[in-house]
């Protein structure tokens, strides 16, 4: 399954003071996927393209952090 949310898991030591964060995660945004920009797009209507912060629907990611991810299977 294609997702923009990528996990990596760094080195942890034996010596760390701190309890370690095994799995952490980034998001990348979906420009990096589309080599060149087609033609004919889809488009937002301008009003919500300008609270969207973009014109075109397959740029547009909103940003969910983990803790909101983890939440909503929970129906909240």
């Amino acid at each position: 399954m294609f997702t923009t949310r990528k996990q990596y898991h760094p080195y942890v030591s034996p010596f760390d003071p701190c309890q370690p964060i095994r799995t952490k995660t980034y998001v990348t945004p979906p420009n990096l996927y589309i080599a060149f920009q087609p033609p004919n797009l889809p488009q937002f209507p301008l009003h919500e393209a300008l609270k969207k912060g973009t014109l075109w629907k397959v740029f547009y990611d909103p940003y969910y952090s983990p803790y909101e991810m983890a939440h909503k299977g929970d129906g909240q």
